[in-house]
């Protein structure tokens, strides 16, 4: 019989074999790469779209629709399939799905570079988001096997820092690839850092897959991904319209919900279910979900507006308003690592709940930001908003993986995944739906007042403050009497949103606070507090 790998020098009980215990760190660095290209990329792409609806051959000549379905082409899919994506990782080996998705994506980004038409762009970066929605889930699923118990919270953070940091320095990167090279750039960048990963991971990473999983379960991975959809889809759609009342909207919600609530009732029946809805009894898991979803609503929705605040109000450039996001990723690189000393003294409970009321307040601080107001009071804002995310995200995203047994990490990661995704596209389309209500409602007085602008051009000028500053540009001299009303409507406008964000905020320390353990309610997570034979080990890898 072949002697099993030796497990001296892994911690007592731990079920990694002692290689890959000991190059633990080396793989986080891998997966946090592979984390971060994927998050970089998505966070990149607003800092490119002026350029891309330049006429040929400085852009592609899209229209603000086909701009829009640029970066929502990618979300639908990524968030339609992450769960999937989970799924097929525990069945069939997460470092497979790992290199899979990391290969489309780098192809992706390869086509998108060159796309020659609006519709080509959207295509490819529908196959980019592909290939993300299996790398997410698989970094956190390798984690957590790689990793054990007592450091996992640990590496959960430093990984958690790097999705802040991928969000932070997006934009920045655009604005020096689009000084320097053509729009392409922003996608051909990802190119050396995939193939890079892909050496890392065939050398570095291993596989884990769950030993024993079980029948297929076709129907209930249709159902997520057709239920996914159609409430993604519905939420975008929202979003664009601002307009939740509209019958395409409603209706493709309502489909989303209601296939979804089939994919549960196929799911609590099933005796090979893809996920054991079951875990959702547990408030906790279910309070962590809750809370993932309502911070990246509250985040999402604030980045939306942030940008328009520091480019056509304060008239900051692109690379610029990129270099004011940064107190934010580095709050998260300080604190998102050492989160786990706060919640062994405090406890989980206590320290989201502030978390999230430091978000809030945050949020509630950008009620002091006006069109002349000393640009350190916004760099102040942007550093406590990471700070109290990097106190959310670590402690909750740890609560969940270790909510589940190891050999299923591939489902919490991408259940970890797709509610911080569809929380990140309400916040954006809903708290984006109340910003372009509120602005048109306050300008729609002054552009009524200009004479001979004539109804449509009113209607188009009114969407946004940047339609309004480009009609004022048209208009020429008489034109700039429309600049400061439009700022300070903008500006009332995005005092009404953040108060939206900070009562979401709050709303999820409410949640947090009521189900979350407190330091008392730790328990074992399903699969350890036992020691896994070397004989599991070796099956699980």
């Amino acid at each position: 019989m072949a002697t099993p790998p030796s497990t001296q020098g892994a911690p007592a009980g731990s079920g990694a074999p002692e290689a890959i215990h000991r190059r633990r760190w080396a793989i986080l660095v891998v997966l946090m790469f592979s984390v971060l290209v994927v998050v970089l990329d998505n966070s990149i792409l607003n800092v490119a779209m002026k350029t891309i609806a330049s006429p040929k051959p400085t852009g592609l000549g899209a229209t603000q629709s086909q701009l829009e379905w640029a970066i929502n082409s990618y979300t639908l899919v990524f968030a339609g399939l992450l769960f999937t994506a989970g799924i097929l990782g525990d069945r069939i080996g997460r470092k497979k799905v790992l290199l899979g998705g990391m290969a489309v994506f780098g192809i992706g980004s390869v086509l998108a570079a060159f796309s020659g038409s609006p519709g080509e762009l959207i295509g490819f970066r529908a196959l980019m988001g592909l290939g993300a929605a299996f790398v997410m889930p698989a970094t956190l699923a390798i984690l957590v096997n790689v990793f054990e118990r007592e450091e996992q919270a640990k590496a959960i953070g430093i990984w958690v820092a790097a999705v802040g940091l991928a969000i932070a320095i997006g934009p920045i990167t655009g604005g020096l690839l689009l000084e320097h090279f053509w729009w392409g750039s922003v996608f051909f960048v990802n190119v050396p850092i995939v193939i890079a990963g892909l050496i890392a991971m065939v050398v570095l990473v291993p596989d884990s897959r769950d030993p024993a999983p079980g029948r297929m379960d076709p129907l209930g991975v249709l159902l997520s991904v057709v239920g996914l959809v159609l409430l993604v889809y519905g939420i975008i759609k929202g979003g664009q319209l601002a307009d939740f009342t509209d019958a395409q909207v409603l209706g493709s919600i309502a489909a989303g919900l209601a296939v979804l609530a089939l994919f549960v009732v196929h799911e609590k029946r099933s005796d090979h279910p893809a996920i054991d809805v079951g875990y959702f009894r547990n408030p906790a898991f279910s309070a962590a979900i809750a809370a993932v979803a309502l911070v990246f609503f509250a985040l999402m929705g604030v980045t939306f507006f942030m940008v328009f605040y520091t480019q056509s109000v304060r008239g900051y450039s692109a690379l610029e308003s990129g270099l004011l996001i940064l107190p934010l990723a580095v709050a998260q690189l300080i604190f998102a690592p050492r989160a786990r000393l706060v919640v062994e003294r405090f406890g989980a409970r206590a320290v989201c709940t502030c978390g999230m009321l430091l978000v809030a307040a945050a949020m509630s601080g950008f009620l002091l930001l006006g069109v002349d107001t000393p640009i350190v009071v916004l760099e102040v804002l942007f550093f406590a908003q990471g700070a109290g995310m990097a106190h959310i995200m670590p402690p909750v995203t740890t609560g969940i993986m270790q909510a589940l047994p190891r050999q299923k990490a591939g489902s919490g990661s991408a259940l970890n995944n797709t509610f911080r995704q569809v929380g990140g596209a309400l916040g954006v389309a809903v708290l984006g739906s109340v910003l372009s209500t509120a602005y048109r409602d306050r300008i729609g007085d002054t552009l009524a007042a200009v004479p001979g602008l004539p109804d449509s051009v009113q209607r188009s000028a009114g969407e946004s403050v940047e339609a309004t500053m480009g009609v004022a540009e048209k208009l020429g001299p008489k034109g700039q009497a429309l600049v400061g009303p439009a700022q300070d409507a903008f500006v009332h406008a995005m005092h009404i949103t953040a108060l939206g964000s900070a009562g979401v905020a709050v709303l999820g320390a409410l949640v947090v606070l009521a189900f979350l353990p407190g330091k008392e309610g730790s328990g074992p997570a399903p699969d350890d507090g036992r020691p896994q034979s070397r004989e599991e080990a070796s099956a699980d890898r």
